[in-house]
């Protein structure tokens, strides 16, 4: 594996072995644990410039890369969110903490809905943010976003843009970004999809969304304060937000203004002040 790009000063890079998986982080802080989960392309990176803030707010902040995606290990095969869920619970277990603040943005919604249904438990508060829940709203708007399908064919999809991913992803790129991802963000994004079987590990997040879906209808409800927060440019709210109150039964919403789907990168201040309201409301 190539060198991941530089951790933000006072942070640092580091791996466990949790759950039968290698698992890449970022950490650094002092204080209550802050779990911050990436989206598709992305990796921990999408949080580079909210990590410091976080922590001078008195935090100790955690930003793994998910299974299959950023520095951490591609399984063989397919997994779920429930997997993404137990590789998560292992891990904070694994650094001595019992609890978390826990935000996912983008797929990583996903896995942590999947986390707070299996391990209510290590979960303070939560924050979902810019996806819909599978089982709670997504599979109604499945059809109307082409590449879900697509990518859910995982093998198939990863062969047809071999070769060709800087393009692939760079139309993602202009939907999604705001201008908080820059040209070194992006190149460290790209030295993790071109390494063997990177786009394949990134989309595994989508082969496993009609099993999620059925997962999520039949877990709990999540009674934990939920806090459902969008970027001002990004995806619709509205969605998200009624199949939230559908699967908890606190939920607040929240935005962050002058951003896109990626609102941690488009407007860091903005977005840790939002986050240090609902964490220690």
């Amino acid at each position: 594996m190539t060198t991941p790009a530089p951790a933000p000063k006072g942070f640092e890079h580091a791996y466990a072995e949790v759950n039968g998986v290698r698992l890449h982080y970022v950490i650094g802080g002092e204080g209550p644990l802050v779990v911050l989960v990436h989206g598709w392309p992305f990796s921990w990176i999408e949080f580079r410039e909210l990590l410091p803030l976080l922590a001078a707010r008195g935090y100790r902040v955690l930003a793994p890369d998910l299974r299959g995606s950023g520095d951490s290990a591609i399984p063989a095969g397919h997994w779920t969110k429930q997997d993404e869920a137990d590789d998560l619970h292992a891990l904070i277990h694994h650094l001595g903490h019992d609890e978390a603040y826990v935000l996912g943005t983008d797929v990583g919604t996903m896995t942590v809905h999947a986390w707070a249904q299996r391990y209510p438990e290590d979960i303070t508060r939560l924050v979902l943010s810019e996806c819909y829940l599978p089982g709670f709203g997504l599979e109604e708007h499945f059809a109307a976003w082409w590449h879900f399908g697509f990518q859910a064919m995982s093998e198939f999809a990863a062969e047809v843009v071999k070769g060709n991913e800087e393009q692939y992803v760079s139309w993602f790129w202009q939907m999604m970004i705001g201008g908080g991802i820059t040209g070194d963000d992006k190149t460290d994004i790209l030295r993790t999809l071109t390494r063997p079987d990177g786009m394949r590990g990134g989309f595994e997040h989508y082969a496993s969304i009609p099993e999620d879906g059925r997962n999520a209808r039949a877990g709990i409800k999540i009674e934990v304060p939920v806090l459902v927060l969008h970027g001002e440019n990004g995806l619709p709210a509205h969605i998200l937000l009624e199949g939230a109150r559908e699967a908890a039964t606190d939920v607040r919403d929240g935005l962050v203004p002058d951003a896109a789907h990626t609102y941690a990168a488009d407007n860091p201040p903005a977005t840790a002040d939002v986050l240090d309201r609902f964490f220690t409301a």
